[in-house]
């Protein structure tokens, strides 16, 4: 078992159980207490939880992620409604950068069979498979470390696979988006890479549902400044679009039952 698989299974147990030790760790996954007093270190870096003698704690809170199924899982026909109108947004032959993300994901699935001939950069192993075989579409893999569970390219290899391409727009899916702090994300080296993808594009649209609106969680990804426009389910008069709107961010909404 290598290592983020180990700590994926660390951060399963201690959300389930509040609490866990050295010793019962360092037994159940046969290493040494010294290899899982790093796996905790990196796991308190991302907000997970914080180490105390003899183990760790969950402090829950804004810095808890939940798993990529539960986040898919929920709103999924909000979600398809906030892909329609982020893929009405392109126009043919741009060059995309689709994120990591169940609601990029969403975007990625509303791509297909609309003939646009993107081409497509991600660090999404899911969304490069959903348009692995579109015709007229380049798809192009980051590279970089997976990150279990997500899926999703993450480490130096994959900041830097940014650094190589000029993108016309950046679809972003973020943990919280607010008026003030700007976008953020649990992970820290998600965000890393989210930093990055938005600096090699011309525009960055964050797409979200309206629970994201407002919360800021503990990973800093760019400034409100730097979002141009976001898609969102939020009504018109939610407090956040109307701040990013004074602001000057472009806000495209989802047509709530009965409205036109």
């Amino acid at each position: 078992m290598n290592a983020n698989t180990r700590r994926s299974l660390i951060e399963e147990m201690i959300a389930q159980q509040g609490e866990v030790s050295l010793v019962d760790l360092a037994e159940k996954f046969g290493v040494s207490e010294m290899t899982v007093r790093r796996d905790l270190d990196v796991l308190e870096e991302d907000g997970v939880l914080r180490k105390v003698m003899g183990g760790a704690i969950f402090i829950g809170g804004k810095s808890t992620e939940p798993s990529f199924h539960a986040r898919a899982a929920a709103a999924a026909e909000e979600k398809h409604h906030l892909a329609e109108i982020a893929v009405g947004l392109l126009k043919p032959r741009q060059t995309v950068i689709l994120d990591s993300g169940s609601t990029v994901l969403a975007v990625a699935r509303e791509i297909k069979g609309k003939g646009l001939g993107l081409t497509v950069v991600t660090p999404s192993v899911l969304a490069a498979v959903e348009l692995a075989d579109e015709p007229d579409t380049t798809v192009l893999v980051t590279g970089g470390r997976l990150r279990p569970g997500e899926l999703s390219l993450i480490g130096s290899e994959a900041e830097d696979a940014f650094l190589r391409y000029n993108c016309d727009v950046y679809f972003m899916g973020v943990a919280g988006v607010d008026a003030v702090r700007g976008a953020s994300e649990y992970h820290r080296e998600e965000g890393a890479v989210k930093r990055y993808a938005a600096r090699s594009a011309d525009r960055v649209i964050a797409v979200v549902d309206q629970s994201k609106l407002g919360r800021v969680q503990l990973i800093n990804v760019v400034d409100a400044a730097d979002i141009d426009a976001v898609v969102t389910d939020a009504p018109e008069d939610h407090p956040t679009v109307m701040q990013l709107r004074e602001s000057g961010v472009v806000v495209h909404r989802t047509a709530a039952p009965g409205e036109k």
